[in-house]
């Protein structure tokens, strides 16, 4: 059975950063996003996370994560397509993403990989890009 995947709380930050530090990803920032993040729960423990830091028209999606334990069951996929969701509820137009290890999972949702010249500019200035993910991750969009 597929875990429920709902808004998080603050209830929920400790969780979420155990999951990114798990899964070796920037923890920097995701309390500014917590009102934009999702979170996956098998009974009551969180198992999964994605969050959207909004920049009006743009968002960067970030922390998609799963737990080892639950990794390969389809998580990740449901987790980025409920983001997707979300950001277009927001007035989401253009999505990016950076990742150093999933450039073959985002391409499914429609991402493609770009440069970094062609991020719009106030997602470019964002934490995440400047100093969270190192220049040689993958930059990544997608269209909604």
């Amino acid at each position: 059975m597929m875990p429920d995947i709902t808004p998080a709380g603050l209830a929920d930050l400790p969780a979420i950063l155990n999951l990114l530090t798990a899964s070796k990803l920037p923890r920097a920032g995701i309390e500014e996003h917590l009102a934009s993040t999702l979170v996956a729960r098998a009974d009551s423990d969180v198992v999964g996370s994605a969050a959207l830091e909004l920049y009006g028209s743009a968002a960067l999606l970030r922390s998609v994560a799963v737990a080892t334990r639950l990794r390969g069951r389809g998580l990740g996929a449901a987790l980025t397509a409920a983001a997707l969701d979300l950001a277009r509820r927001r007035g989401v137009r253009t999505v990016y993403l950076l990742t150093e290890t999933a450039g073959r999972f985002f391409p499914k949702f429609g991402f493609a990989a770009i440069t970094r010249a062609q991020v719009d500019s106030v997602v470019l200035d964002s934490p995440e890009f400047t100093t969270a993910c190192p220049k040689s991750a993958l930059v990544m969009v997608k269209q909604l």
